[in-house]
């Protein structure tokens, strides 16, 4: 092989890997863009029929959060040019209250879709680090994939379990249709481009009900938990679980 040829070989092995990485790097960016367009479409949905109802301080705390989960989207929109998300910051939060700070902001989203939630409330201490918003935007998106592809009532109880809070959204549709890990990959997050998905959104056409999941997992697994399907004798349940902030409590039946 002559120099030349040789020198042709490498320039086109060089060619090859930078375009890989561009296409990676391509890839990812759009796939965070998504993430932050889907979490815009929740929150302001939330807060635009909450506002219909406002009457009391509990509500005004709930859209108070829905509109800082819409803030944050948009910071994560703004950091996605650069290939990353918004930063986070944690804190020690109270999973009981934030349940039942972000119910009064279901209840009209439940409303709209003819489903019925039942918020149980929560029984002792349940700490855990986090930031607060993306904490609300997981269990969100539960919520909204329960009352928008599931069947009513829809259930959210949290509990606290050897050493770990968990959020448990149940409904009484079909269930779902496969592991939450093949779900959250056929959404399109790890994979843009792909098509063909079985489980997509009734309201928004080619989007994929997936994506809500894979936004509350990837939160879960950033704050060193998971998100996992749950025992259901009918329906569908899925659970959210975060370490506890303060060591192992009591079991709480």
């Amino acid at each position: 092989m002559s120099a030349l040829a040789a020198l042709g070989w490498v320039a086109a092995g060089l060619c090859g890997g930078l375009a890989a990485m561009l296409q990676a790097r391509l890839v990812r960016h759009v796939a965070l863009v998504a993430d932050a367009g889907h979490e815009l479409r929740g929150p302001l949905c939330a807060a635009r029929l909450g506002l219909h109802t406002l009457a009391d301080d509990d509500r005004a705390a709930a859209l108070d959060l829905e509109l800082r989960r819409a803030a944050l989207a948009l910071d994560d929109l703004a950091a996605a040019c650069q290939g990353r998300r918004a930063g986070e910051h944690a804190q020690l939060v109270d999973v009981g209250a934030l349940l039942d700070e972000a119910t009064e902001a279901w209840r009209p989203l439940a409303r709209a879709f003819g489903a019925e939630l039942a918020v149980e409330p929560l029984r002792g201490r349940a700490l855990v680090h986090a930031d607060p918003v993306r904490l609300a935007q997981a269990c969100g998106n539960l919520v909204a994939n329960a009352v928008e592809h599931g069947a009513s009532p829809v259930r959210v109880r949290g509990r606290v379990l050897a050493g770990r809070v968990r959020v448990e959204v149940h409904d009484a549709g079909p269930g779902l249709p496969g592991p939450v890990r093949e779900l959250i990959v056929s959404s399109g997050r790890d994979h843009p481009f792909a098509s063909g998905s079985p489980w997509r959104r009734r309201d928004v056409p080619g989007a994929p009900r997936g994506r809500g999941l894979a936004i509350a997992a990837g939160i879960a697994e950033r704050h060193g938990g998971r998100l996992a399907a749950g025992p259901s004798a009918a329906g569908a349940c899925v659970v959210l679980e975060l370490p506890c902030a303060d060591g192992s409590p009591s079991a709480v039946p």
